[in-house]
Order: structure tokens, then sequence, then C-alpha cells
């Protein structure tokens, strides 16, 4: 059997992270609503307000925080409140303090793959927020090495072909995120393993797209072990 180099996700892959902050999105739009907009509309302000902050502070709950804040201030104007920006503050420290879910099938799924290939976990995020996450989940020992990177770009996915000494024909990356995790694998030149996740965040959420690798979709993280 050959032995692969399996490159696999963190959120919403190993452990439920999205439906977290969809929750606190949905009661902080339902806060909003009183100063006369749509829901849609809300989301549609926050979505930009995150875009343009995730590019001066990159992700992770701090980062999210500062956009509902900025959105609830743009949109409410004379209208804020102390009350409700402490509301929204308090709400986020307790996402951050939020312990990782692990999805069903992962820890076993692991254990098998772990004996017969190697396995990188490779997240984005802050480097501490995701560090620690991966410290709660007790995942760690599955893995020969745990990668943390500001974006997943197909540049980021090369040097880590390269530090790794990573066979394309043999590297596989597996994920939720057709942004991150398939997209950029697959002009790299990786294989791709896509398992949709229904909470996927939607600024993650675009076309698969083929390129030169193998791309494999499956229902359920538990399902690798019928492919590897």
């Amino acid at each position: 059997m050959k032995r692969h180099t399996l490159l696999i996700d963190a959120d919403d892959t190993l452990w439920e992270n999205n439906v977290f902050f969809e929750k606190l999105i949905d009661d902080f739009i339902s806060l909003v609503e009183p100063c006369g907009y749509s829901r849609a509309y809300i989301r549609h302000i926050l979505n930009e307000t995150e875009r343009k902050n995730i590019r001066q502070y990159g992700y992770g709950v701090r980062s999210f925080g500062r956009s509902l804040e900025e959105t609830y201030l743009k949109l409410a104007d004379q209208m804020a409140q102390r009350e409700v920006l402490a509301k929204v503050h308090n709400r986020v420290m307790e996402l951050e303090r939020t312990p990782p879910k692990i999805l069903d099938g992962v820890p076993e799924t692991l254990a098998y793959l772990t004996a017969r290939h190697r396995l990188i976990l490779f997240t984005k995020g802050e480097p501490a927020e995701q560090a620690a996450k991966v410290e709660r989940s007790g995942l760690q020992g599955f893995f020969e090495a745990i990668e943390i990177v500001s974006e997943k770009d197909a540049k980021t996915y090369g040097a880590l072909v390269h530090k790794h000494k990573i066979v394309k024909t043999y590297g596989w990356m597996i994920g939720n995120s057709p942004r991150s995790d398939i997209n950029p694998a697959m002009e790299a030149g990786l294989n791709a393993v896509y398992i949709p996740h229904v909470n996927t965040w939607q600024l993650e959420q675009e076309a698969v797209l083929a390129g030169s690798g193998k791309l494999v979709i499956l229902p359920a993280f538990r399902e690798l072990r019928n492919h590897f």
C-alpha cells in the first residue's frame, strides 16, 4: 500500500465551528433589525465588513467581533446603544471560549489513517486562537505536523509541499471549503477530498474547480477509511 500525505483542515472538517458563528450572527441580526433594515441587508453589510477586516486583521474571533461592532455602529448610527455593544462583546468572548465539538467519526478515522499515512493538520486563522483549539480538541497526537497559516492559497500550498517534501501525486488536501481547501490545493497540483458541511461559512463558498489532480467528494469524514 502506497503511503500518502494527507493535509487535513480543522474548522468544520474535524470539529464544528461555523455553526457557533452563525448562531451569534442570527442573534446579532435580531438586535439590529429594530433599526429598520431587513435581515438580508444586515447580513450583506456584515459580510462586506468582514471581507474588509480580514484583509487588515486576518481571521479569528477577535476580527469577527470587530466586524459585528462596526456593522452595528454603521447601521444603528444615532440609535446605537452601549448596552447592545456590551452584549455583542460578551457573546464574542463566549464564542472564543467555546470548546471544539468534534464531528462524528473523526477520532476513530484519524486513528485509522495515521497508522497508514502521513497526516498534517493544515488550518488557517489567528495562530494563538487556532493553536488553542487544536490543543483543546485533543487530536494533535494523530498528526506529524501542525501548520497554521493566515491564508490558504496556491502559493501557501506550494510552500507547504516544499517544506514537507510532499510528492504531489500522493498528496491530498481534505476539507470542507472550496475556496480555501479544494480549489487552491488543486491549483497547486495536489489531489483533494471535498467533504461538504451544511454550515460552511458564506465567504468560503465558491464553485469547485477541476485541477490536474484527482478530486473525491465524500458525504462524511468517516468515509475516508474507504479510500485510504
